[in-house]
């Protein structure tokens, strides 16, 4: 069992930083790659970043790549999302979601992930 909380989110401008945190706790060793996905009101559930825990592939969804980053700190068991040059269309309610079983590397399928946090929510206004 892995559980994952999300912190960092907040109301912002557009074109400012906002820095996600997700801290995993109870059987972490098993996790092998980290997401992000969001969700606007509306929506469905769309990809963000991953990254992998134990290697350095990482993966971005092309509306993100260039202004967000994934990063981890494996002692801290904690993945970060940095985001730049926040748009309004990156409102939304942001989940950590982890995967703890097999080697496939889909970072971009929700089905792949064991574990989700219970979302943090960002909000981009003008």
């Amino acid at each position: 069992q892995v559980q994952l909380v999300e912190s960092g989110g907040g109301l912002v401008q557009v074109g400012d930083s906002l820095r996600l945190s997700c801290a995993a706790s109870g059987r972490t060793f098993s996790t092998n790659t980290m997401g992000w996905f969001r969700q606007a009101p509306g929506k469905e559930r769309e990809f963000v970043a991953a990254i992998h825990w134990s290697g350095g592939n990482t993966a971005y969804a092309d509306s993100v790549k260039g202004r967000f980053t994934i990063s981890r700190d494996n002692p801290k068991n904690t993945v970060y999302l940095q985001m730049n040059s926040l748009k309004p269309e990156d409102t939304a309610v942001y989940y950590c979601a982890a995967k703890a079983y097999g080697s496939s590397w889909y970072p971009s399928e929700q089905y792949q992930y064991d574990y989700w946090g219970q979302g943090t929510q960002v909000t981009v206004s003008s």
